[in-house]
């Protein structure tokens, strides 16, 4: 049997999209885009300098003011900390870093300290897939604390609870059955930034709401929201798992929908949720 924390990382690590230092912000966000990834690693002479995401790039794309954006290079993105581990490093040591540093990426370099690849939480959630033997159901690790919110509820109240609670979606159930699930994607105003609307980060939305000197100009655009409620904006009949199931038959559902997260159901009732984290939790245990 495969004891799976204890894999190592050469195992699983996958080839990094780079660019390098002086690469243009226009070429490095052509690039991510070409190649379908969601991050790309500066390197110079082939060692990691930072990471830049998409969303990095819209970020500074907004702020650039009158910048001209033919001058921001990747430099402009060097990261202040590398996460980083070596091929020989294991499956539980990655979780560990991932879960304590709270990030889904770490950098796998070469003893000269190159870049070997990276390896990220979706890996970690994979190796489960072919790696482990052992069979580990859903109820062992599932949360039972699920943020909910019923059919009816303003959608601002979906919000809140939100970012109250530092989530990226609400379930909301009707006599305890998941009927619908609702992130930030589903009702951010078109006024607040497509980066913060595509990113979901509730954290970003609740700062770029009431940051300052927006607050008169922008005080009502979240008011054309109030008539609304949960049905009419949430992602009706969600994909769930029986909380009786195998993770892996989780994992499969995750990949193949591209979602990270699942209502858990018994006999069709809402009893938890379970994430890429959570697995990731039990990968660094």
């Amino acid at each position: 049997m495969v004891d799976v924390k204890n894999l190592k990382l050469s195992a699983l690590v996958k080839k990094a999209i780079t660019v390098g230092p002086n690469t243009s912000l226009l070429k490095t966000r052509e690039i991510l885009l070409e190649n379908k990834v969601k991050r790309v690693v500066i390197v110079d002479k082939r060692k990691p300098l930072g990471v830049i995401t998409e969303k990095d790039i819209a970020k500074k794309i907004y702020g650039l003011g009158t910048t001209p954006i033919k001058t921001i290079k990747a430099k402009d993105f060097k990261s202040k900390k590398l996460f980083t581990l070596t091929p020989e490093d294991s499956v539980k040591d990655c979780a560990k870093m991932l879960k304590k540093n709270r990030i889904s990426l770490a950098l796998i370099l070469n003893k000269d300290r190159t870049l070997k690849g990276i390896v990220t939480k979706t890996d970690l959630v994979s190796v489960f897939l072919t790696k482990e033997s052992s069979s580990i159901k859903v109820s062992q690790i599932m949360r039972r604390d699920v943020i909910t919110a019923a059919p009816s509820d303003p959608i601002l109240h979906a919000e809140s609870l939100l970012i109250r609670y530092g989530i990226s979606r609400v379930i909301i159930k009707r006599n305890r059955l998941p009927v619908g699930v609702i992130t930030f994607r589903d009702f951010v105003p078109a006024k607040i930034p497509q980066w913060i609307a595509e990113s979901a980060d509730p954290k970003e939305v609740q700062e770029y709401k009431f940051k300052k000197g927006l607050e008169e100009i922008h005080s009502n655009q979240m008011s054309y929201l109030f008539p609304f409620h949960c049905t009419d904006i949430m992602t009706s009949n969600p994909i769930t798992i029986e909380e009786n199931e195998d993770i892996k038959q989780t994992i499969v559902l995750m990949i193949k929908n591209n979602i990270s997260g699942l209502p858990v159901v018994k006999k069709s009732k809402l009893v938890g949720i379970i994430t890429k984290s959570d697995i990731v939790k039990v990968l660094a245990v």
